[in-house]
Parts: C-alpha cells; structure tokens; sequence
C-alpha cells in the first residue's frame, strides 16, 4: 500500500513522472485525432499544427529571455509545444500565419506568461487563443473546409493550401472550399430540418470518426492514468443530458450527434484536463466538468457560436478557485494500523 500511495495521486492519476514525460505523453496521445483529421480535411491540418507549435516555441522562448529565465530547460519541458498542438488542431483546417501567430501570442506570452509562467496560468492557454481569434475574426474562422479527403481526385491541392495559408486566398474562393461542420447546421436548422439534413453527403461521418480517433487518445490517458476520469465524464454526461433534453424540446440535434458533431471529445479529455486550469479537488471536478458541458450546451443551443467548448472552458477556467473552496473534498479515512493512539 505505501508503493500504491507515493504513485498514485488522490484523484488516482499517476505522478510517478515530471512534467516533460507528461507532456510528451499528452502530445502522443493527439496523434491519432490529428491523422483522423489531416485524412477527412486534409493538408490544412498539418501546416496549422506544424506552424501553431512554431509559433508557441518561438514565443515562449522569446518570453523567457524578456523574463531573464533560463530557456532550454522550460522550452524542452514540452508545455510550449502541447499549446501550439491542441491550438493547431482547434483551429479550422488552413488557417492563415497571421492568424495562427496572433493566436499564439494569446495562449503563451498573455495566457501564461503574464501570469507568472507553466503552473500559474488561470486559463487554458490554447482555448484564450482560440477564443480570441474566435471574437476577433468570425469570418475566417467560421471557414472550415468540406471533408475532401487528403488524397483523390476532390483532395485540395497544396498549391491551394500554401496560398490560404499565406493569406492569399481571395475571400470567394475560400467560401468555395468550406463547408458547413455540423454545428454549424445546427445553429442554422429550421422547425422543420434536422440540421444533419443541412449538411454535405458524408460531412457527419468525417466528423465522428474525426471525434472517435480523439477518443482513442483520451482513453489512453485514462489508461495510462495521465488525467482524471471525473473531469471528462462529468463534461460528457452533462451534455448528453441536455442533449437529450434539448432534443425532446426541438426534435433536433440528439445526443451522438452533440458528442460526435464537433470538439466535444477533443475538450472532454485534452482542454478540460488540464491539471493547471482546472479545479484540483476530486468533487469540484465533478461539478467543474459538469459546468461545462451544462455551458457547451446552453451556448449552442441559444448562444451565437455553434461550438461553444473553448468559452465553457474558460468560463469554468474563472470559477475553478471557487469551487475548490465551494465544494471541498470529504477526508479520506485513514486505515487502522497508521492511526496513532494514545493508549499503552
């Protein structure tokens, strides 16, 4: 038992690792919603993922040497490179430099670095970038391309790519690439259509194999113990509850087709997870994950923004503290043998 206890923390994630190994571990497990994205949605998701974690390092490194911080030891910790990859991966496919470079600066010198470096940030640095590239330019991030595949005869040539990704695409024929995502459809359905109706011929699969290839590498964290199994539950199950609800509602929508539809997965174990960000007691977790999944839902259904992960996020990121001291954890009882006693 004292071998279990200096392993296993109290929420029953392993710490018998620094924080590069975990990094690296979490960086690992995105490979395959990664793969599963580049093959629906094509070369925009590599130069978005590539130039993201670019940008991150660059950034943090320049960051470290304003802070007078040593700089190899923190960049080869591996948190720099995680942002740029979940950031990359949240944006649409293509996205433009300069687009990806100002949401970098977000996520690591105001996200972190300005609240003190890895470990201090009240935010989720990825989802401040995302969120502010979100508010800031509605347009080009609502521009996710149709699910052409990478390779084939509808595959987007990277002549095409290169240009987008060097803002030089014009406007009509960046409308020409994208597609409608599914919550996108949804945010735009009628009385009488169920948004999955609004969408192109095979769009829906893409996107749940899309979010199944993420469950993959959540459910390696789980095994690997690398995250707690209560924040994503409790995110998934309250959407699926208002899911459920909202359906009976509006007959429209349904549970797999919020879970499936957009980055709900992605954020139940990659952005939600985060140890930093989110709320550390093992019942604050609870109502922490379940906040927002309450929130993601709400926001879809009567917000302006389809995808509504990244603000429940850091909605939540703002109430963690809170909920630590709102909703403390029982003591755990000791066992008989390690209570001292008085008697002789």
């Amino acid at each position: 038992m004292s071998h279990l206890h200096r392993h296993t923390n109290t929420d029953g994630t392993d710490r018998g690792h620094d924080s590069a190994t975990l990094m690296r571990r979490v960086t690992l497990a995105c490979l395959p919603g990664l793969l599963a994205q580049s093959w629906f949605f094509g070369l925009g998701v590599v130069t978005n993922v590539i130039t993201a974690a670019a940008c991150c390092l660059l950034i943090e490194a320049m960051m470290l040497a304003a802070r007078r911080r040593p700089v190899s030891p923190t960049i080869a910790d591996g948190s720099a490179l995680l942002t740029g990859v979940l950031l990359g991966a949240a944006l649409p496919a293509g996205t433009s430099l300069w687009l990806i470079l100002i949401g970098s600066l977000a996520a690591v010198a105001v996200a972190k670095h300005l609240y003190g470096g890895l470990g201090q940030n009240l935010f989720n640095p990825a989802m401040v970038g995302y969120a502010l590239l979100l508010v800031s330019f509605p347009t080009q991030m609502s521009l996710w391309p149709a699910p052409s595949g990478l390779f084939g005869p509808d595959a987007v040539e990277p002549s095409t790519w290169l240009a987008r990704w060097l803002g030089q695409h014009p406007p009509a024929a960046l409308d020409a690439l994208s597609g409608a995502t599914p919550l996108d459809a949804f945010r735009h359905r009628n009385a009488d259509a169920d948004a999955a109706l609004l969408l192109a011929p095979g769009a829906m699969e893409a996107w749940q194999s899309v979010a199944l290839a993420w469950l993959g590498g959540g459910l390696y964290l789980l095994h690997r113990r690398l995250i707690d199994w209560r924040l994503p539950l409790s995110m998934l199950v309250s959407m699926a509850l208002l899911a459920w609800l909202f359906e009976l509602l509006s007959a429209s929508g349904g549970v797999g087709f919020h879970l499936l539809g957009g980055a709900a997965i992605f954020g139940a174990f990659f952005i939600v997870t985060d140890p930093v960000s989110a709320a550390s007691g093992r019942r604050a977790r609870l109502v922490y994950g379940a906040g927002i999944g309450a929130l993601t839902m709400i926001i879809r259904a009567y917000g302006g923004y389809p995808d509504a992960v990244a603000f429940a996020v850091l909605l939540m990121n703002l109430a963690a503290p809170l909920l630590d001291q709102l909703v403390p954890d029982r003591p755990r009882r000791q066992p008989a043998a390690m209570v001292s006693s008085d008697d002789d």
